[in-house]
């Protein structure tokens, strides 16, 4: 019989560090970007002379 224990698939998911690391560079990088692309849209053209 197996007697391991069942791990949850998110558990295994979050588990694998290379899972974590990309995450944490690809989340705050695409909300920054799309943070900046926002700003820009709604920032008015400058008056120029």
């Amino acid at each position: 019989m197996n007697n391991e224990p069942k791990i949850h698939p998110w558990q295994r998911l979050l588990d694998n560090p290379w899972l974590l690391l990309v995450l944490g560079v690809l989340i705050p990088f695409l909300s920054y970007t799309a943070w900046g692309w926002i700003e820009l849209m709604l920032t008015k053209p400058a008056l120029l002379p």
